[in-house]
């Protein structure tokens, strides 16, 4: 961008010339402004004999066009993630079962016990690794209910004052008639968790975290300066810090998954990018507001709701034996089929396997008896778990079905790959909770 004084100069030595930039200009208040000139040197002219330069402020503009900006690469981003975590979540799958497998095989003496048992933890931490990638790419599982942010914040208040280090202080600044959001409780409680850890590390000599609440009212004039956010009614959720802030340039970059400003081995640069997926997903924005040496605010809306209450879902396990039925298991990853398969007849079922729809339907065509369920990948190549669902359906209208996937219910439904309420499992995995799933969906189908 060029600097005012370098455009005049440039006007001043070309006679009859015009010259057309953007440039930037110190406002008295201190602050720099964004302008484009158009000017014209008409010095010799005997009518004018002055240089003519047109001005026009596009500051909001080029901030606009910046959040744009930045909006579309962490989309971009995430769907990278959740790609990436989908095919994690296959390798997963199959050494988290494998070494299931495994450890009934070896007794508790065995030498090699341990080492089993180390690849199943790092299974698991592996498996939360990909959860967060899922949350940062918006494709996590949520179980959204009506919430008062008020209540959630006063219960993680107390529990961030025993967290968080004795020379900070925590303060809370609840607003009042708070509406509610729609939100999955435990996800928000994560938000908050992530923020206060974020803000805790910001100041190592000690300091001040003030949470807030409050109704925020978001119209027009404010989307001149979000332009990502639709006017309308919200929650609005403050997190503040007085710690050493962040330049320009890594607030730019905070929500970027496996960006930290931390050493090695201090951090995987996963927990603002999770607090970013969840929000996102949950229907809200959040920004980050820093300058070195004056502390970070980072601000979440989530839209209000009218309803009040809430009340948390009844959840249900039903045994996980088999009762002989007959299960048609579809997968397109070897592996995963094959670990699949070794479950479910351990629990008791007669399993037909097929690595493709297509071949899935001809085999169900080919087969007399009678076919139970259908436990499916969700996303294959040519004919994914749905199309072969109905097509099965046609010929066996009583058959139910279960979805397996590395993605996530929400994330189907939205794609239209799943229809609301159908049997789902996410992956990993592990043995019993396939076994869960299976018979739970059965056992549906004679309630």
């Amino acid at each position: 961008m060029m600097r005012a004084q370098e455009l005049l100069g440039r006007l001043v030595a070309t006679p009859e010339g015009a010259i057309s930039a953007d440039v930037r200009i110190r406002h008295a208040n201190g602050d720099y402004r964004v302008i484009t000139c158009s000017g014209r040197n008409l010095l010799a002219h005997p009518a004018v004999g002055a240089i003519v330069v047109n001005l026009r402020d596009i500051t909001d503009q080029k901030q606009l066009e910046e959040q744009l900006r930045q909006a579309q690469k962490m989309e971009a981003v995430g769907q990278l993630a959740g790609g990436v975590a989908h095919d994690f979540n296959n390798l997963l799958t199959v050494i988290q079962v494998s070494t299931e497998f495994l450890l009934e095989r070896l007794s508790a003496d065995d030498p090699g016990r341990d080492d089993a048992m180390e690849i199943r933890q790092s299974a698991h931490r592996a498996a939360a690794l990909t959860r967060q990638l899922l949350a940062f790419s918006r494709r996590q599982v949520l179980r959204p209910r009506a919430l008062d942010l008020n209540a959630t914040v006063s219960d993680m208040g107390r529990l961030l004052e025993r967290l968080i280090a004795d020379d900070i202080r925590v303060l809370l600044d609840l607003g009042d008639d708070l509406g509610s959001v729609m939100a999955d409780p435990g996800q928000i409680e994560q938000v908050l968790m992530n923020l206060a850890v974020n803000a805790r590390d910001s100041m190592p000599e000690g300091g001040r975290l003030t949470i807030g609440t409050a109704n925020a009212d978001l119209d027009v004039h404010y989307k001149h300066t979000h332009a990502v956010v639709p006017p309308g009614a919200y929650v609005m959720l403050t997190v503040s810090d007085t710690g050493h802030g962040m330049d320009s340039a890594t607030l730019e970059r905070v929500f970027e998954p496996f960006f930290t400003t931390k050493s090695v081995g201090k951090g995987t640069g996963l927990g603002l990018s999770t607090v970013y997926g969840i929000v996102k997903q949950s229907g809200g924005f959040i920004w980050a507001y820093s300058e070195p040496g004056h502390g970070t605010t980072f601000k979440v809306c989530l839209p209000r709701i009218a309803e009040t209450g809430s009340h948390d879902p009844v959840e249900t396990h039903a045994a996980s034996a088999g009762g002989g039925e007959t299960l048609l298991l579809v997968e397109d990853a070897d592996s995963v089929r094959a670990v699949s398969r070794r479950i479910l007849e351990r629990f008791g079922y007669t399993v037909l396997e097929a690595n493709n729809g297509r071949a899935a339907v001809a085999l169900a065509s080919s087969f007399e008896g009678r076919i139970h369920a259908l436990v499916t990948d969700a996303v294959m190549p040519e004919m994914g778990g749905r199309d072969l669902a109905e097509a099965l359906r046609r010929a066996r209208p009583d058959v139910r079905v279960l979805y397996m996937s590395g993605f996530t219910d929400d994330d189907m439904i939205r794609r239209g790959i799943l229809a609301p309420g159908s049997s789902f499992l996410e992956k990993p995995f592990s043995a019993q909770s396939l076994g869960h799933a299976v018979r739970e969906m059965l056992d549906c189908a004679d309630r």
